[in-house]
């Protein structure tokens, strides 16, 4: 036993040194990391797979099953490799690795030219590797320079949260696309494969510059990044030299694949488009000096086969002419919907050339060898009908709108040749359907918020001195002010802005972030705080339906002749009475009784047309018989 005065609580207390609240939380954070416990079935599931993995490994080193690497140069998606094919051969066999590719949101909408290094990496998923998909909502406030004369111009923070919402929600939806594709074509999903959607600027806006500099730049040499192409053309042909944000933007690429690369995501593999070999090879630099140079023993890994990174690029396209892939009339064909309809992106594969769409079915669809070998040879004994056209133009759009929207796309196309041909052809509805509110009757799908337009302009007076509620109602959020409001009340829906935060102090997101938080019914003053440039609030409810209002004034949205529901002066009620009153001005003499009959029927006729608008059935109340219903 130590000898000595026992120290009472209190005394142990007085003699702690004095530590303050928020160094003790930053001191915590810093020791303990957030771990999610695993159960002992999930882990058995992993276990299996392991296996399984293992033993679909041997198979193909005996020959029994094809090798993926070898699959991906067959059909056409590997032009430069950083890295041996022999040693990117064997690591993809004997590993479960992950793979990403990343855009840049520059525009609202990505285009038919980003398809081919997202398929490489969507063949890579039905494949069972883990598969990323990376937005640069940080990268992009400093823009790729590669092959570029000029500095990018910058995006404004409302301009770029605008294109990172809606490329996140892009991707979302293709990816659903790729899961309903895979399956139609036999691929079955199993229990390892993961998909993520991530975006640069949430760890790179969080990463202590000191820690980039400290581990990153100390390793990397001036002589590889001045001998780089686009560099020496800026130097030497621009009179204004480079801007150093741009001149280590490989180097914070490289940091976002180091990220990746030491998660549990795991990811060993980088594709990019034909101009990104420079990167990928800087990229692969850096992580091999971060991983050899990691300061705790415990996360550094050995340098072998199993963690080295490799990444190839994909080939550039261009049609028989020369023409460079996914242009039309000099403008870009967008995979968005509001820009470039289904119509037009159906019709945009219509007019390939005979020479080209083999090529294209090979690598823009997820169909068999063999049965592109048929649809060829279809189409060689009648060229005139265009099947492998129709075939590969249904399944892009298929990708990156959806199923029902290809559907229609091909009916209406089939539609006007048959007109063309003397003949008719009974095409049903061929029209894409638009929704204007999120759906009650049916579930809020993917698919249904591919025709849900995000974009809205609502007036000053409603979004800064209205409730949450009549905002939700007004932007279409809602189907009612009391369905806006019950919504705020069960936190049903979402506001861009900083989790966690009183509304009344909401800093809002962080520039290149997306983030939401519940909305709340708060004091109308308060939805100030969640505008992004003073102008542009996002909303979204559910997973898929979201809204990027943009604020005007009053007097502007007065003068656009446009009208929102709930607005005042444009009620049922309003617009009835007023058409009764400019009947009576026309001297129209109906007794009493047929003026209320006449009020009657268009209050059924207003109220059966919002019914269909919204694809529902339209129910009349009161007392049968109901005036003009028909079963």
């Amino acid at each position: 036993m130590p000898s000595g005065p026992l120290l009472t609580a209190p005394a142990l207390l007085a003699a702690r040194p004095t530590v303050c609240r928020q160094c003790l939380k930053a001191k915590l954070a810093a020791t303990y990391s957030q771990r999610r416990g695993i159960s002992r079935k999930v882990e058995k599931k992993r276990q299996i797979q392991q296996v399984a993995w293992d033993r679909k490994a041997e198979r193909i080193q005996n020959g029994e099953e094809y090798n993926p690497w070898d699959f991906l140069k067959e059909r056409g998606y590997v032009k430069d490799t950083a890295g041996t094919d022999k040693q990117i051969r064997e690591l993809m066999r004997r590993k479960r690795i992950g793979a990403y590719v990343g855009v840049d949101p520059t525009a609202q909408s990505l285009h038919v030219g980003h398809l081919l290094p997202f398929m490489a990496l969507f063949w890579l998923y039905l494949h069972g590797y883990g598969c990323n998909t990376l937005i640069g909502g940080g990268t992009a406030k400093i823009g790729d320079p590669t092959d570029r004369l000029q500095a990018r111009d910058k995006i404004p923070r409302s301009d770029l949260t605008t294109n990172i919402t809606k490329c996140h929600y892009q991707l979302k939806r293709i990816w659903g696309n790729v899961e309903t594709l895979g399956a139609r074509y036999g691929f079955q999903k199993e229990y390892m494969w993961s998909r993520a959607l991530v975006n640069n600027s949430t760890w790179l806006n969080s990463t202590p510059f000191m820690e980039v500099v400290g581990r990153l730049f100390k390793g990397m040499r001036m002589g590889p990044l001045l001998s780089r192409d686009t560099v020496k053309r800026r130097l030497e042909e621009n009179g204004s030299g480079m801007p150093l944000d741009e001149f280590i933007y490989p180097l914070v690429q490289a940091w976002d694949w180091w990220h990746m690369y030491s998660s549990p995501k795991d990811v060993m593999m980088q594709i990019g488009g034909s101009d990104q070999y420079g990167n990928i090879v800087s990229g692969i630099e850096a992580i091999k000096y971060l991983r050899d140079t990691e300061p705790q023993e415990e996360l550094r890994r050995p340098d072998d086969l199993l963690n080295t990174p490799v990444g190839f690029t994909v080939p550039l396209l261009t049609d028989s002419s020369g023409a460079k892939f996914g242009k039309s009339a000099g403008n870009a064909v967008w995979l968005d919907p509001f820009l470039t309809s289904s119509f037009d992106l159906y019709g945009y594969f219509m007019r390939r050339p005979d020479a080209d769409v083999g090529n294209l079915l090979r690598l823009l669809t997820f169909m068999p060898s063999d049965a592109i070998a048929k649809i060829m040879e279809e189409h060689s004994q009648d060229p005139s009908q265009r099947v492998a056209q129709h075939a590969l133009a249904h399944d892009v759009v298929c990708l990156a709108h959806s199923t029902q929207m290809a559907k229609n796309a091909r009916e209406q196309h089939q539609a006007i040749y048959a007109k063309k041909a003397g003949t008719t052809v009974s095409t049903g509805s061929t029209r894409t359907v638009e929704l204007d509110t999120y759906p009650s009757a049916e579930p809020a799908t993917a698919a249904l918020a591919t025709g849900f337009n995000p974009d809205i302009e609502l007036p000053e007076s409603l979004v800064l001195g209205k409730s949450m509620g009549r905002i939700l109602y007004a932007a279409g959020l809602a189907a009612s002010i009391t369905d806006g409001l019950r919504l705020t009340k069960q936190q049903g829906a979402y506001v861009a802005g900083s989790p966690g935060q009183a509304s009344a102090t909401n800093k809002g997101m962080t520039y290149g972030d997306l983030t939401f938080t519940p909305i709340k019914n708060w004091f109308p003053a308060d939805t100030k705080n969640f505008l992004l440039d003073g102008h542009l609030l996002i909303l979204r409810r559910g997973k898929h339906f979201f809204r990027i209002v943009k604020m005007v004034s009053d007097e502007e949205y007065k003068a656009s002749g446009k009208t929102y529901p709930g607005m005042p002066g444009s009620g049922k009620f309003r617009e009835i009475k007023k058409t009764l009153d400019e009947m009576r001005e026309e001297g129209v003499d109906l007794t009493q009784s047929e003026w209320r009959r006449m009020k009657q029927d268009l209050s059924h006729d207003m109220a059966r047309e919002e019914a269909h608008a919204k694809g529902q059935l339209y129910m009349p109340g009161g007392s049968p018989p109901w005036p003009h219903e028909k079963p």
